[in-house]
């Protein structure tokens, strides 16, 4: 069955196009007569406005997206959950795109939301894309990053970022090991052509020197994924000098490492010691583990994020400086 027209709309109603395009864009005055008979008209035909035609019109199609390397990573979820809360209240909706931590697949999101005609953007970027973004916003369309800076200061200074302090964050959590004795420590971290990866490997190195430890951490570099944390504590396990402890600088791996140090048949942190930059959802499982863990709170900054976006799409705050907001978070342990 083909979709009514508004031009059914209006002969059904027995008024002209614009008087029905008033009535349901509530644009001006109209008796509630004539709006009961268009609405009558509306339910009768099942009318259904063209969100296509509507965008042309209004140059705008009320789409943001959203572009991160995992959204099934609760963190992810949670920063998502926090723009479609502040967005959803005006009216927009989310395009939701997975990176998988390829820049070449970021590379293609950007390119298809642009063709998407989305309002704006949010991006946790793999790296190694400032170019494609520096193009978005050039064309002036709202980005805001989150969690992630870009590879160049020059262009990363020009865009809204959401984040958290990744050097302190990791320096802290790496003392917290230092403080009970261990100095063979393994550190699980992720890509560092992403800046995560680089500033949270640099907070650790920051805080072994502090302590006068000359010789830096066993490093395995991986994807900010469960088998990465797997395959991690397996090449720590087979080292000539095992580490006493191990951080893991992402949630994901540090679900990965929980399941093979436990798969091993090893205790903690009585056999190993664990701290990890971010919640693990399976940590409480772990009774008396002792697992030191980065809080973190990505609702709060979705929310922040969501808050950003809107000043910039209404243009309210375009001619702003770019907005810069850090988040601090604190170590906790699961006893």
């Amino acid at each position: 069955m083909a979709r009514a027209t508004i031009k059914q709309v209006a002969a059904a109603a027995e008024v002209s196009t614009a008087t029905v395009s008033r009535v349901l864009n509530n644009s001006d005055y109209v008796s509630e007569e004539i709006k009961e008979r268009v609405m009558a008209a509306v339910n009768r035909l099942n009318y259904r406005p063209s969100a296509i035609a509507r965008s042309l019109k209004q140059d705008r199609t009320y789409m943001i997206g959203v572009i991160v390397p995992d959204i099934s990573n609760p963190y992810f979820m949670g920063i998502s959950r926090g723009v479609e809360d502040i967005v959803g209240k005006e009216g927009f909706q989310l395009i939701f795109c997975s990176s998988d931590e390829n820049p070449e697949k970021e590379r293609r999101l950007l390119k298809l939301l642009q063709e998407k005609r989305v309002d704006a953007v949010v991006l946790a970027t793999s790296g190694g894309n400032d170019p494609a973004i520096k193009q978005i916003a050039d064309s002036n369309m709202p980005i805001v990053l989150v969690d992630r800076k870009l590879d160049s200061p020059d262009t990363g200074s020009m865009l809204d970022l959401v984040a958290e302090d990744n050097t302190e964050g990791a320096s802290r959590l790496t003392r917290k090991l230092l403080e009970e004795g261990h100095t063979a420590i393994g550190v699980v971290n992720g890509p560092t052509r992403s800046s995560t990866g680089r500033e949270r490997l640099e907070g650790v190195r920051n805080a072994m020197k502090a302590f006068g430890l000359n010789e830096g951490p066993m490093v395995y570099n991986g994807d900010f994924s469960t088998e990465d944390g797997i395959r991690a504590v397996q090449q720590f396990l087979n080292a000539e000098h095992r580490p006493t402890a191990i951080i893991s600088l992402n949630n994901r791996m540090s679900l990965g490492v929980l399941l093979e140090i436990v798969r091993s048949g090893l205790k903690i942190p009585a056999d190993m010691a664990v701290a990890s930059f971010g919640e693990v959802e399976a940590g409480p499982l772990l009774k008396e583990s002792g697992l030191y863990y980065m809080e973190q709170h990505p609702y709060d900054m979705g929310i922040k994020a969501g808050e950003i976006l809107l000043s910039r799409i209404r243009e309210e705050a375009r001619q702003d400086p770019p907005a810069y907001e850090i988040y601090s978070n604190e170590v906790k342990q699961l006893i």
